[in-house]
């Protein structure tokens, strides 16, 4: 640990010992100006005896597995660092990565969230599809990034190498001013996991804040090490996550007529899974559809609070056109071809 440093960076472990062996050291290594800190989310793997075994960092544990988001809430409530870095147990990091996001967020009050370049650990000259160089929405809700559009990934030519302010910042490796986590109320813990950061992102954004995409930090993200694309778990979350956030944040008055179409995209995208081979992913849809209708009363109370507390429509990094028809239909590839 590192006396008197205002960063902590923070890793949320369930069952990873493996990620833990293989990432953990270089983590350690290249943060030696931050204190580290690990949540062990219940595992009975060893996780939590190999962390006891290390002495440079603090082990936070919970006795039961809370989820990416309930699991962030309980660990950050126990440290008292200005700025947090929340970074996945699968990642690579450089020399020097801590430094520009920090000093970004040190230098400018406005900003309060910060992500790095993402890039592929497998293929390190190619953008990582969690996050790439910054995330961003389109007026129907769906997410994309800078460098990754649907499956298409792009090659890292430096062709994103400006800092940018963007919609979201990706989870697997997020900078932020602990004052505003704790202002929006941290993670939506009815989330558990899976586009909890983009949830977080508009919230923050609502509140008249700025997040951001800041190249000079690289780190390399492994990429599917808690669900591989085709989990049922991790479609069904999706699939929930991404309508809760729409009704929840959306700021247009067409809202429910966006809900709608949605909703019958992901009919389409249901069809699609059948076609592939992938029945089980069927049911997963109608699911996150059925919990998604009783959860409505609820998230359109969450809905009215968002619009009493906005501060700031903050909608210069809102992609006003639709995503899907651009990419399927115009084959537009690269997020260069989409903003042209």
């Amino acid at each position: 640990m590192t006396p008197n440093s205002q960063i902590a960076v923070v890793i949320l472990n369930y069952n990873g010992v493996h990620f833990l062996k293989q990432f953990l050291p270089n983590i350690l290594q290249q943060s030696t100006d931050a204190n580290v800190y690990v949540i062990d989310n219940g595992s009975n793997d060893g996780s939590y005896e190999y962390l006891k075994s290390l002495t440079n960092l603090s082990i936070i544990r919970s006795e039961n597995n809370l989820g990416y988001t309930g699991g962030y809430n309980f660990g950050l409530k126990q440290l008292n660092e200005p700025y947090w870095v929340l970074i996945n147990s699968d990642i690579e990091v450089t020399n020097g990565w801590l430094s520009a996001p920090i000093e970004l967020l040190k230098n400018n009050h406005q900003i309060a969230v910060c992500q790095p370049k993402l890039l592929d650990l497998k293929q390190r000259t190619k953008f990582e599809y969690a996050g790439a160089a910054g995330g961003f929405i389109d007026f129907y809700g769906y997410p994309f990034c800078k460098g990754r559009l649907f499956e298409t990934l792009e090659e890292d030519n430096k062709q994103y190498n400006t800092t940018d302010e963007i919609f979201w910042a990706s989870g697997a490796c997020l900078f932020i001013k602990s004052t505003v986590f704790k202002e929006v109320g941290g993670f939506d813990e009815h989330y558990f996991a899976h586009m909890e950061e983009i949830d977080l992102c508009w919230r923050i954004k609502n509140r008249g804040y700025k997040v951001m995409f800041e190249p000079k930090s690289t780190v390399y993200h492994l990429g599917g090490g808690t669900l591989n694309k085709a989990n049922p778990k991790k479609t069904y979350l999706n699939f929930r996550n991404n309508l809760s956030t729409i009704l929840k944040n959306h700021p247009s008055k067409f809202v429910f007529f966006i809900i709608k179409f949605r909703l019958f995209l992901d009919g389409i995208a249901a069809l699609k899974f059948l076609l592939e081979g992938y029945p089980s992913l069927v049911w997963q849809v109608l699911k996150a559809h059925l919990v998604f209708y009783s959860w409505i009363p609820r998230l359109l109370k969450e809905r009215r609070l968002q619009s009493k507390n906005k501060t700031s429509s903050n909608d210069a990094t809102f992609f006003k056109g639709n995503v899907v028809w651009r990419y399927f239909v115009k084959k537009q590839r690269t997020y260069s071809e989409l903003i042209k």
